[in-house]
């Protein structure tokens, strides 16, 4: 393993991903959110054919064992990319990247809920914390002064939580997908099965973009695919633990666009509860990781450890 290269992979990945945001925030005042995951989608497909093509991986990511699961897991992520979006055009970038940040915490809730894996007191304190800061964050758009389910900012925040949860939902369904299916495979299918789906938004109203916008749009899926293959790079490099905190560079990120190209100025509660949220991830990722090293130790002598 290379880890600097993952390291560098996966920053990557991570600006690529907040740019692909950015450019859907610039358009969503115009142009509906079914719309722009239908582009962010088709886009993105012509990078990732040509990446598996190159590595001799396209026969592998058409094949599936489980078209159930793929359309499942397409359809919750779709739904997720969607509300995601919508929120980008009512919500500050950094809001939304913060309330997003609940999605690997809510993972782990599914986790021991749905797949009965066994989460110890440490870390469901941990999530416990990450909630807390998810609270804080939504407090004055849900539950401050008024506040009010009509108000646009407000209903983004139900957006980009109901976003989080179908995505941890879809990370649930990864989990049970890769005994059988192959990365290359779920890469490509759920692009698919995004494109397809998000034809459905069309008669509640698409609009023709401008120029200006179309490039964004475009350019948005193709920062997508990019994005999603130096992420899947970065894992051939680097174990999983050590490149999960680099997620939260997208923080940074978040809060340098938001300011100089849409005057967002974060307020301090949202910037509480993002660093509640970030820590408890970070203690989330530093348990995995102490977990990981004892198994490995143990695993030579058959020990069971949870």
């Amino acid at each position: 393993m290379t880890p600097f290269r993952g390291i560098l992979l996966k920053i990557s990945a991570v600006v690529l991903f907040v740019l692909m945001q950015t450019c859907i925030k610039a358009v969503s005042a115009d142009v509906p959110a079914g719309q722009t995951v239908f582009f962010r989608s088709l886009f993105a497909l012509p990078v990732i054919i040509g990446w598996l093509a190159v590595r001799g991986e396209l026969a592998r990511g058409v094949r599936v064992v489980s078209p159930k699961m793929h359309l499942m897991r397409g359809i919750v992520g779709t739904a997720a990319m969607g509300l995601g979006f919508a929120a980008l055009g009512l919500l500050p970038l950094p809001e939304v990247t913060a309330i997003g940040y609940a999605m690997p915490l809510l993972t782990v809730v599914f986790a021991a809920l749905i797949l009965g894996e066994q989460v110890r007191l440490f870390r469901f304190g941990a999530v416990g914390l990450g909630l807390l800061g998810v609270l804080i964050v939504l407090w004055p758009r849900l539950a401050g002064s008024g506040a009010s389910l009509g108000d646009g900012a407000a209903l983004g925040a139900l957006f980009v939580l109901g976003s989080a949860t179908l995505a941890a939902l879809a990370q649930i369904t990864i989990r049970r997908m890769v005994a059988t299916e192959t990365t290359s495979s779920i890469v490509f299918w759920f692009s698919i099965t995004a494109t397809l789906a998000s034809l459905l938004t069309l008669p509640f109203g698409w609009v023709v973009p401008a120029a200006w916008q179309m490039g964004l749009l475009v350019l948005s899926g193709f920062l997508g695919g990019v994005g999603q293959i130096l992420l899947t790079s970065s894992y051939r490099h680097a174990d999983a633990s050590l490149l999960a905190p680099f997620d939260y560079t997208s923080m940074l990120l978040a809060l340098g666009i938001g300011y100089f190209l849409f005057g967002e100025i974060p307020t301090p509660m949202m910037l509480t509860g993002a660093a509640l949220i970030i820590t408890a991830g970070v203690l989330i990722i530093w348990r995995e990781r102490q977990l990981g090293l004892r198994r490995g130790r143990a695993r030579p002598n058959m020990t069971p450890q949870g």
